[in-house]
């Protein structure tokens, strides 16, 4: 599985600068019979929290290894990008999963899928200063959170308004009888059959694998923003998944932005740019910029009329994919 060990390592970060308010982080504790033992979730409120209306919410899942103390690493740059505008003030949560893949195990052991559905996004939303709608709910994460992410928003597309995933821990086959060694001396049995079974149910596996269900239903994501990003040295050859997954989203036509990420690596420096990059995009979902303004469609409007005099389709911009519809 991929570990997240070098997120405590980051390069020093910018800070909100002087005279600017900081972010808020702490601590809260959960019980479930779902998921063994207390769950601990880090919540980060931006400036301003509590002074005025319901917040957006995002939940962000670390990566294996890890927990939830891992979104400190990232809240001094997030309160920089908020006071720069770069991104608008929205309230984040990690829950502490160990390394669970986010996932409800085949034995029905632990079930952290129905935890996170059925009871912290509802607790979240009862006891904080955030929005329940759709429109203003989102979910990312890095590495197993990134694979997380993806299926949890792949098999809820109505319950997030835009997933981003950064090195997503998924393998580039439909099936795990396919998977090789690129991808088994970092997810080898051990980590994989208390999950899914032992010998791996091959069914419960593809039912719970991104690519897979984009692959059968690429439907159920047409109304679901969807951001990939992955180093192109990422030391467990994670690129090779991430791009697997971004050719069956564009072969079936499902809009997404898929960045491959020149010199960087599964930990290092590159992490917290990378991470302000994916939140740009969900405050892109939050905001939509009006990308097609009128000078564009003047300029299209000229190309239209050479398609057409050529006998080609002419269609109009999906809104979807412009403005995060």
């Amino acid at each position: 599985m991929a570990a997240m060990s070098g997120v405590p390592a980051l390069a020093q970060v910018a800070e909100p600068g002087a005279g600017k308010a900081a972010g808020t982080a702490r601590t809260i504790t959960l019980q479930s019979a779902h998921v063994p033992g207390d769950v601990a979730v880090r919540l980060y409120t931006p400036p301003g929290y509590g002074q005025g209306q319901a917040l957006p919410l995002m939940l962000f899942l670390h990566g294996g290894n890890g927990s939830e103390k891992d979104l400190l690493a990232f809240t001094p740059a997030i309160d920089a990008a908020i006071h720069a505008g770069m991104i608008p003030p929205l309230v984040i949560a990690t829950p502490s999963a160990r390394r669970s893949l986010y996932m409800d195990f085949r034995d029905g052991s632990e079930r952290w899928e129905t935890f996170i559905m059925s009871e912290l996004l509802p607790h979240l939303r009862a006891s904080l200063s955030v929005s329940a709608e759709r429109r203003h709910s989102f979910i990312g994460g890095i590495s197993m959170g990134g694979l997380g992410s993806l299926r949890l928003a792949f098999k809820h597309p109505d319950s997030f308004a835009a997933v981003a995933a950064l090195e997503p821990a998924i393998e580039p086959v439909l099936s795990w009888a396919d998977v090789g060694p690129n991808v088994k001396f970092w997810r080898p049995d051990r980590v994989v059959q208390p999950i899914f079974g032992s010998p791996v149910d091959l069914d419960y596996w593809a039912a719970n694998n991104p690519a897979t269900i984009a692959s059968n239903d690429p439907g159920r994501l047409v109304n679901l923003p969807i951001y990939l990003d992955v180093g192109d040295q990422d030391m467990l050859y994670l690129h090779q998944g991430v791009e697997f997954l971004h050719r069956i989203l564009f072969d079936a036509g499902v809009g997404h932005e898929y960045r491959l990420v020149r010199g960087a690596d599964h930990v290092g420096p590159s992490l917290v740019p990378r991470v302000l990059d994916a939140l740009g995009f969900i405050g892109r979902q939050i905001r939509p910029p009006d990308w097609i303004d009128d000078n564009v469609r003047k300029v299209r409007a000229s190309f239209d009329e050479v398609k057409r005099a050529m006998g080609m389709a002419v269609a109009e911009p999906d809104p979807r994919r412009i403005r995060g519809l």
